[in-house]
């Protein structure tokens, strides 16, 4: 088994003699066969593990496992614990998307901070079949259908050229220990599913499945590559980016034969999954405001166009952020930069119409103003009018998008709104014939 590991290396070029690679080692058998074989390599690395903590002292034992093993090879060994369970509720996703995710991220900063040229990850054979039918019955475009790439970016799979058994086999002759997962054999979780009902089923049928299926990942890859640069330059075309959001015409859209097809693969960078992009061209004949999430994104259908979010991570309950703006105070930066300056007013002053400045009657002021989100219930009198209006019809008569509304500021004097910023002052503090001394702000998106 050494030399196919040594070999496949070699064919893949995966990484270079030189080169230092971080092990993502739970203490299972796939994850500690791994560290055996770049040992016997003479391959230089060092050991990452992550702690779950989601089967108790069952998880600190992985971990101390995990250590010994990089002790025995006298390699560099880091490790740290997650509260993933919290992670997933607040993330509202799975436990596996949340581990992932915590996972990756770290094993990236680890492998940054401490030098190390690639992160190895002991996925299989067996592992690329069982993604495959995962993505296959839970639905899927073709990128979903490529199985786990060999490399991706700063992540490697040195063991994807071997069955699980053939890893099992190894470390039963070589009598190499390692620790037993129990949720393994729990068919709680869809991926165990898979593995101790779907893929025996398979083995009866063909002996050789893992492979042929490999086989036909491998073209669909292939397929995809060439595909890929025409999706590529029609997402580019399509699909335009403004500060932290991204915009599409619909009418853009209605071009694209077949739509379903062509928005599914358009949206791939940001999870969508494919009911619920049929659910959203449902929607792109119906009235704005409708919403449809990924588990890190969000589709505002608004007007003739769909704005893409990430998703809010806020609490939609939180309470009401609050800063007070002192009279001395000339500039602030956060939450949002503002600039502040007292001027006298001279014949022939002009005020400026650009909605990021406020030019003000400083005497109707009140220090400290205050700066704060917007509420249900706030009303003001915009600049020209001389009756109120509430501020969630102004937002709707100004075509405001629903991600504009929730990054709305609101400059105030005692309970009275001064400045919509960006979009408009109160007609009370405007500047009048009377007024000689002005308070400007400028707003600096």
């Amino acid at each position: 088994m050494l030399r196919q590991f040594k070999d496949f290396i070699e064919q893949q070029s995966l990484f270079q003699p030189d080169h230092i690679v971080l092990l993502a080692v739970s203490g299972g058998v796939d994850s500690v066969i791994m560290a055996e074989l770049f040992h016997r390599a003479g391959y230089r690395f060092g050991v990452v593990h992550a702690n779950f903590q989601l089967r108790g002292e069952e998880s600190d034992q992985d971990e101390r496992f995990v250590e010994s093993l990089a002790t025995r090879y006298t390699v560099p060994f880091y490790s740290t614990r997650f509260y993933t369970a919290n992670f997933a509720d607040s993330r509202n996703v799975s436990i596996q998307m949340a581990a992932r995710e915590l996972r990756y991220e770290w094993f990236e900063e680890i492998r940054r901070k401490e030098g190390f040229d690639w992160i190895a990850t002991a996925h299989h054979l067996d592992d690329q079949v069982e993604t495959f039918f995962i993505n296959l019955i839970r639905g899927t475009g073709i990128s979903g259908l490529h199985g786990i790439p060999v490399r991706n970016d700063r992540v490697i799979r040195p063991q994807l050229f071997a069955r699980r058994e053939e890893i099992s086999g190894f470390a039963r002759e070589q009598e190499i220990p390692f620790r037993e997962d129990s949720t393994n054999s729990s068919t709680k979780y869809f991926r165990n599913r898979i593995r101790h009902q779907l893929l025996p089923l398979l083995l009866s049928i063909e002996p050789d499945y893992a492979r042929q299926i490999t086989d036909t990942i491998s073209r669909i890859r292939e397929t995809e590559s060439i595909l890929n640069p025409y999706l590529e330059e029609t997402r580019a075309r399509l699909i335009r980016q403004e500060q932290n959001h991204w915009i599409i015409r619909i009418a853009d859209l209605r071009n694209l034969v077949p739509l379903s097809a062509w928005l599914y693969e358009l949206l791939v960078p940001f999870g969508f999954h494919p009911s619920t992009i049929q659910d959203l061209i449902h929607a792109l004949d119906q009235d704005s405001g409708k919403t449809f999430l990924s588990p890190t994104y969000r589709i505002i259908k608004d007007r003739d166009r769909l704005i893409i979010t990430r998703a809010p991570s806020y609490d939609t309950q939180r309470p009401v952020e609050e800063y007070l703006i002192g009279e001395s105070t000339g500039e602030i930066r956060d939450p949002v930069h503002l600039t502040f300056q007292t001027i006298h007013r001279h014949p022939g002053y002009l005020i400026s119409a650009d909605p990021n400045r406020a030019t003000l009657d400083r005497k109707k002021l009140s220090f400290p103003l205050t700066l704060r989100r917007w509420s249900p219930g706030d009303y003001f009198y915009p600049l020209g009018m001389t009756k109120r209006k509430k501020l969630i019809d102004f937002f709707i008569d100004e075509k405001i998008s629903i991600p504009e509304k929730e990054t709305c500021w609101l400059l105030c004097s005692g309970n009275r709104i001064v400045w919509v910023i960006g979009r408009r002052i109160d007609h009370w503090f405007r500047v009048s014939t009377r007024s000689n001394e002005l308070l400007v702000v400028d707003f600096l998106p």
